[in-house]
């Protein structure tokens, strides 16, 4: 992206007030939730809710699934992740589990193994993409307007 520093990420995380910290070292049995911001350094055994932003540590780690408004990933997670707003996968993050969000970034030498669902859905506007391509039947055929 032109005109956009590697570090707007980081300097947006400095901005970010963090409700919940959980250390380097530190290891969490059960669930996590939580109304404020989250960032883990350390490593999570249970599903993590956060009503705001997740961000996860290049030292982080989480088995088990993520809901959050928005969630930054350097570490690694073995589980679902669902975001209602931006997902970002930096290059030393890795993700074994199904991603659902309205946006996603995924940095080069990031590791992603699961399927993604996008939830902003294309309205069906005149002169949208899905109104320039013709319908298809399940065999690929075009059928006939």
């Amino acid at each position: 992206m032109l005109g956009k520093n590697k570090n707007d990420t980081y300097t947006e995380d400095a901005r970010t007030k963090i409700g919940t910290m959980i250390g380097a070292g530190t290891v969490f049995d059960g669930d996590l939730t939580s109304p404020e911001a989250v960032r883990i350094d350390g490593i999570i055994n249970g599903n993590c809710s956060c009503e705001k932003k997740l961000i996860l540590s290049a030292e982080g780690r989480i088995k088990g699934n993520i809901t959050a408004q928005s969630v930054i990933i350097s570490g690694k997670v073995d589980g679902d992740i669902v975001v209602s707003g931006k997902l970002e996968l930096l290059a030393t993050g890795k993700i074994a589990g199904n991603i659902t969000a309205a946006s996603i970034v995924i940095d080069e030498g990031a590791n992603f193994d699961g399927r993604c669902t996008m939830t902003a859905a294309l309205d069906r506007q005149p002169g949208s993409v899905s109104d320039a391509m013709p319908d298809q039947k399940a065999d690929g055929e075009t059928k006939e307007k």
